[in-house]
């Protein structure tokens, strides 16, 4: 199970990294161009690193539920969140290739 959470708290940290990155090319696009395009992926991803935030801050800080994850929750419930997680990192490592190519 811990390797699971640790898999998880990796790919969380690595959204968080990519976003950023996303975060700061379309900040800057959409200063230069005002496009709503532009602002909408900019949106995005300030939410989507929020979501991420929480997640992580629940992973590393949060002392009940990273007990609760670590001893209650069952081991079929942890391989669909990890992978819900590592679908999430390909896709926005997909998106920040695009986007900085």
């Amino acid at each position: 199970m811990s390797t699971l959470f640790t898999i998880a708290r990796v790919a969380v940290a690595l959204n968080l990294a990519m976003l950023a990155v996303l975060g700061a090319v379309w900040a800057r696009n959409y200063w230069r161009l005002r496009s709503k395009h532009t602002l909408g992926m900019l949106v995005f991803a300030a939410l989507l690193f929020a979501e991420n935030a929480f997640a992580l801050y629940f992973y590393l800080f949060d002392e009940l539920r990273r007990a609760w994850f670590s001893t209650q929750v069952p081991a079929v419930a942890w391989e669909a969140l990890l992978l819900f997680h590592l679908l999430e990192t390909l896709a926005i490592a997909f998106l920040t290739w695009v986007t900085l190519d």
